[in-house]
């Protein structure tokens, strides 16, 4: 087995789909069946079951997804340990995150970064989180912060770096919003508030409105965290933000938890590139610095 025909069954054991991989992955469908059956033929067993209406792994090819996964990360540990024993690696890494992100998160790796490839230029912007895998996805940009979609491309590399409370906030000023919520029972419906256009928060929001059977009165849709937490803290609405927003933000002494007893699921914040790029050098360098456990 080589390294691009394991790239090439881990892709296809992630979409079940071999057109999908086929073009994804650039390769034709008879090279990429041809791959699988010679994958086949060397373990003397099937990794696929395969019909004309679906694709599924078979129980060996679900414990051969393992083995590859990690067989493949050795093989670009080791990579990248060559690469840097022999030589500096140089070249631009186009870096995508919030601006929280940018010094909440990233300074730590960065710093760790720059002391194993001193010459790498980066280049870096900031954005609205739910936009960082669509990014990455197009190839506007090469790493991203970000965190984890609901639907993950099967193009796309994903590794957690930290978990990211989120919370519902309210003014901390006089404000109609607060002489609503201070009613009891609360009356949800008539409270102004503030929703991401899209990505995890969204979601996150319209479960918890589900549940609660509320049809929300809606006052802004906004793009970026930060931005919410300012419409918060003028007394616009209330809104569903990270944590690590609220206590990085300039305003954060104008803005309050609001105590609940539904618990909205953490956001897992990551590091995201394109499959096809973790080969590279200078992008696997920073790929194995920014997931390393501290």
């Amino acid at each position: 087995m080589d390294t691009r025909s394991a790239q090439l069954f881990l892709h296809l054991a992630s979409s079940l789909n071999f057109s999908k991989t086929s073009e994804q992955m650039y390769v034709s469908p008879p090279t990429l069946t041809r791959v699988i059956q010679r994958l086949e033929a060397e373990l003397v067993t099937e990794l696929f079951f395969r019909d004309k209406r679906s694709v599924k792994l078979t129980a060996a090819g679900l414990r051969f997804q393992q083995f590859v996964r990690l067989w493949l990360d050795e093989w670009h540990q080791l990579q990248v340990d060559l690469q840097l024993a022999s030589a500096e690696l140089t070249g631009e890494i186009r870096l995508f995150c919030t601006v929280t992100a940018s010094y909440s998160h990233l300074p730590t790796i960065l710093d760790r970064f720059r002391l194993i490839c001193p010459k790498a230029e980066l280049k870096l912007t900031t954005g609205d989180a739910a936009s960082a895998i669509e990014k990455v996805r197009l190839g506007e940009v090469d790493i991203a912060l970000a965190a984890h979609p609901l639907q993950l491309p099967t193009n796309l590399a994903f590794r957690s770096i930290a978990s990211l409370p989120v919370q519902l906030i309210a003014p901390n000023i006089p404000c109609k919003v607060n002489d609503l919520l201070q009613q009891t029972p609360v009356p949800w419906q008539k409270i102004p508030m503030i929703l991401p256009e899209h990505g995890p928060a969204r979601s996150r929001f319209d479960n918890w409105l589900q549940q609660m059977a509320v049809v929300p009165q809606v006052v802004a849709k906004v793009d970026g965290h930060e931005a919410m937490v300012s419409m918060v803290a003028l007394g616009t609405g209330i809104a569903l933000v990270a944590d690590a927003v609220v206590v990085n933000s300039p305003v954060k002494d104008r803005v309050r938890n609001i105590e609940l007893d539904y618990r909205f699921e953490p956001f897992d914040l990551g590091v995201c590139m394109l499959n096809k790029r973790l080969h590279e050098p200078l992008i696997q360098a920073f790929w194995q610095v920014a997931t390393a456990k501290n």
